[in-house]
């Protein structure tokens, strides 16, 4: 089942530009820096991430999909996991968006994937779009769950620059107790003049209990169908923003 899901996620990511005639979408490549600060100790880890998300029209609604693989080296160790979701959402009026979206986080790390549920909005704006969501997430392996309410705002500079900023509030209910923790993210896109490639920095701090994760990260994307304000309108910036929860962006 675990191969299933890696692979289903590397074929969306992979096969996403051959929809480019018919969707709006984006593959990208990303260098983070996570730091870990535990109990005054920090820890740091290198994560390599490539990317891909594509919107599709299906008559009257937009199903997109998003697909990641992370190969991640801390604590002496390497990993690689994959990411994967799908999001099926509707123009209720000329400029609102919603729907839901069913994601799997920790594909081919050896546990059961963690699986996370959840309803999305999006406000479309002359330079601006906002996004809402709610989402409950069920992790088997740690027996834990954890419900999500967060918001993101992007603004376009120009239209060729976004700066987002995002907040979620998490509540994590585990065997033994359960935890607050907040994540905050910030970030800007620049799509380079008459390119369909764009370069990206974003910032994220999560909030868990006694323990902070500040999180740096670069990247380079490459557009297919339109440019950032287009991928936003057409449903393909669903789920690559800055809101985020204590297992990353949904």
């Amino acid at each position: 089942m675990k191969t299933i899901l890696l692979a289903t996620a590397a074929a969306a990511l992979f096969a996403a530009p051959a929809f480019a005639q018919d969707a709006i979408g984006s593959v990208g490549v990303t260098y983070s820096n996570p730091s870990i600060e535990v109990a005054g100790n920090d820890v740091d880890a290198d994560v390599w991430t490539v990317d891909g998300t594509v919107a599709l029209p299906a008559a009257d609604w937009t199903v997109t999909l998003n697909g990641a693989i992370d190969y991640t080296k801390a604590f002496g160790e390497e990993d690689v996991t994959g990411v994967a979701a799908a999001h099926l959402t509707k123009m209720w009026t000329s400029d609102v968006r919603a729907g839901a979206f069913v994601a799997a986080n920790d594909i081919g790390s050896g546990n059961d994937p963690v699986w996370t549920v959840g309803a999305e909005a999006q406000k479309y704006l002359s330079n601006a779009t906002l996004t809402g969501l709610v989402a409950y997430t069920t992790a088997d392996d740690v027996d834990a769950d954890i419900w999500t309410v967060g918001g993101d705002a992007a603004f376009y500079v120009m239209p060729n620059l976004r700066l987002n900023a995002g907040v979620s509030y998490n509540n994590v209910d585990f065997d033994g107790g359960d935890v607050d923790a907040w994540t905050y993210g910030v970030g800007a896109e620049y799509e380079i003049e008459n390119t369909p490639f764009s370069v990206g920095a974003a910032y994220t701090r999560a909030d868990v209990d006694s323990i902070d994760v500040d999180t740096w990260s670069l990247g380079l994307r490459y557009s297919f169908g339109g440019g950032l304000q287009a991928r936003d309108r057409a449903g393909a910036g669903l789920g690559v923003s800055s809101i985020t929860s204590v297992l990353g962006a949904f």
